[in-house]
């Protein structure tokens, strides 16, 4: 992998985190929604940065015990080079400190690629949801990781 930086999202990532959303999403978040997810307590973000510039951020969200990943997403031209990787690795860490019971997320169905690697970190396919993407009404996995006391 790169020599990239995972921290923790503050204010100032914003601007550049929600143009980085836009050029991975059909249906970007805007600066409010990212700021209003700093605000969120129940909210944990993290940055990937190469060289100080933002290339990938992932989330969940902290909800009775379980994390709803929200996002994970690096730019298209920094893809394949571990980064997702890295983040979804910060998230699983940051997960056990929570000492979180489960990992949740939904992912398109044509997305092989991001399936692969929720696979390789042990994301079992539990279920769908029909329709789930508002841009094309593509359907969804929902995938899960059961956590266990001390697992990363």
């Amino acid at each position: 992998m790169e020599n990239i930086l995972i921290t923790r999202m503050t204010e100032k990532d914003i601007t550049e985190i929600a143009e980085l959303d836009k050029k991975c999403f059909t249906v970007s978040w805007s600066e409010k929604s990212f700021r209003d997810e700093l605000q969120n307590k129940l909210a944990v973000y993290f940055t990937a940065k190469k060289d100080g510039k933002c290339v990938g951020y992932a989330g969940f969200w902290n909800v009775s015990g379980e994390g709803g990943i929200t996002n994970i997403a690096v730019l298209p031209e920094c893809r394949r080079r571990g980064i997702g990787t890295a983040l979804l690795s910060e998230l699983i860490r940051e997960a056990d400190i929570l000492k979180l019971d489960i990992l949740t997320l939904e992912v398109r169905k044509s997305n092989i690629e991001a399936q692969g690697l929720y696979k390789s970190f042990g994301f079992d396919i539990i279920g769908e949801r029909k329709r789930y993407y508002r841009d094309n009404g593509e359907d969804a996995w929902i995938m899960t990781k059961t956590l266990a006391p001390g697992e990363e």
